[in-house]
């Protein structure tokens, strides 16, 4: 109803400011933590595993819980799943803020996590169901471009509440947030769902938790029990296990949580996959190119998270410019010179010693804002065009699943390296072996990225099913 004071225009891209408001804040809590580590490990005395647990419990439950939080929004209300997720969202921050044990802050941020689960899948649907096809792209440029500037800020955020305030400012700020974000959805976003919907998988829901909670586990884990103990072995053998059954459950379901047909799509499967590698390759940079400024450089909070504006400058002026572009002239060129981009900066960063300044720092940060932008723009763009509208919140959740699932994994990996390489070398020339590694590990991967965007994304395929739903 209160929509009504808006044009059938303007009315777009209001409910596009609404969902974006509320995708930064979740965003903004996958890195706005990083530069704070250090003052929550001084402050609760929390070890490097906790340190990586308070970063991936919240991107682990976000990837584990984001195909449920796809499927609710289909089925009973993207705006309500959307809202639900945001009152979860900031009554776990407000748990977090009050932590005062690295267990507590742990069991909070899952629960943050879970809400950001609701929240991320819908507002892609959202969009999906509000945009047509040919203005798709640049609302999700826009959409793409708030995620990952939310990414970017994070560090300077974090350090500027860490530094002034306290840690648990950058958690106790998502309540008046979270508050307003409540008020917009209801005011400018309008109700939609698949009229289609008949059950919820959880069967699926529990094998796909299982699962990536177990490889995340072992990986985190296996430099503290060692990767031959029964208790890491055991852990991969029973990701293997539940995720191999996930796909079987898929499969056999009449309604399944993940619609496996989607990725009969080679843009969709290629888009997906990209983002996956992409996240894998990024998310543990964040965190280990913060730990990199402040315990090797000494830079302070501040100092570290205003170290990455350069990238977050680049990724608000080219993200939004990224998705009108694939909009014209397809994402499948985009994707592949994105993912050099990153892996080029990847290198870059693993060559810089002790002794590095940020005028060093600045083209690898520069070329990573650039290839943030034409990556993760076109990729969202791609996968949306190349599912039907009735199917958008699934489709968006698998594809925010695979950021999610990759950017946990990353941490765990680029972590279990960094111990690896400093097992043997104590200090900063025992970091700085493993840090080299690992950032060179992801550029590898960054490089397979861009492979598979060239390989498998084609967009000619991405325009013809959301235009015939639409149509419909």
């Amino acid at each position: 109803m209160a929509l009504a004071i808006f044009s059938e225009e303007r009315r777009k891209w209001w409910t596009l400011a609404a969902v974006a408001f509320g995708l930064f804040m979740i965003m903004l809590d996958n890195t706005v933590v990083n530069v704070a580590l250090p003052a929550i490990q001084e402050d609760l005395g929390a070890d490097l595993s906790q340190l990586q647990w308070i970063v991936t419990g919240y991107a682990l439950t976000f990837a584990a819980l984001m195909l449920i939080g796809g499927k609710l929004a289909d089925a009973y209300g993207r705006r309500l799943i959307f809202v639900a997720g945001i009152v979860v969202f900031t009554g776990a921050s407000l748990w977090c803020g009050l932590a005062d044990s690295g267990e507590m802050l742990i069991a909070a941020r899952v629960v943050q996590g879970g809400g950001a689960a609701l929240m991320n899948p819908a507002t892609l649907s959202i969009i999906a169901a509000t945009f047509p096809p040919k203005e798709r792209g640049m609302a999700i440029g826009i959409w793409a471009g708030v995620s990952a500037l939310a990414l970017a800020i994070g560090p300077l955020v974090g350090g500027l509440l860490t530094e002034h305030l306290s840690w648990h400012w950058i958690f106790f700020v998502n309540v008046p947030v979270g508050a307003v974000a409540i008020a917009a959805s209801y005011l400018l976003i309008t109700e939609s769902k698949d009229e289609t919907h008949e059950s919820l998988d959880l069967p699926g829901l529990a094998t796909s938790a299982l699962g990536l909670f177990a490889l995340t586990y072992g990986l985190i884990e296996a430099n503290g029990y060692g990767w031959t103990s029964p208790r890491i072995i055991g852990s991969f053998v029973v990701a293997a296990v539940s995720l191999a059954s996930f796909i079987v459950i898929e499969r056999r379901r009449r309604f399944p949580m993940l619609d496996l047909s989607l990725f009969r799509s080679g843009t969709y499967a290629g888009a997906n996959l990209a983002m996956l590698l992409v996240a894998l390759s990024m998310f543990g940079v964040f965190f280990f190119v913060s730990l990199y400024m402040q315990n090797v450089l000494g830079y302070s909070a501040v100092q570290a998270g205003a170290a990455f504006l350069p990238m977050t400058l680049v990724i608000i002026l080219v993200a939004p410019i990224a998705g009108k572009a694939s909009d014209r002239f397809g994402s499948r060129w985009l994707m592949t010179i994105g993912m050099v981009l990153l892996g080029v900066q990847l290198l870059y960063l693993s060559q810089l010693g002790p002794d590095a300044d940020f005028w060093d720092l600045l083209p690898g940060l520069f070329v990573g804002g650039l290839g943030m932008s034409m990556s993760m723009t076109p990729t969202a763009a791609a996968a949306t065009r190349a599912v039907p509208v009735h199917k958008a919140g699934v489709g968006s959740a698998v594809l925010n699943a695979m950021r999610q699932v990759g950017g946990s994994v990353g941490i765990a990996l680029m972590g279990a390296i960094v111990a690896h390489e400093a097992g043997g070398t104590p200090g900063i020339e025992g970091f700085m072996a493993g840090y080299e590694r690992a950032l060179f590990v992801a550029a590898l991967i960054a490089f397979a990225g861009s492979i598979v965007a060239f390989a498998l994304v084609r967009q000619e395929a991405t325009e013809e099913p959301a235009a015939v739903e639409l149509a419909a």
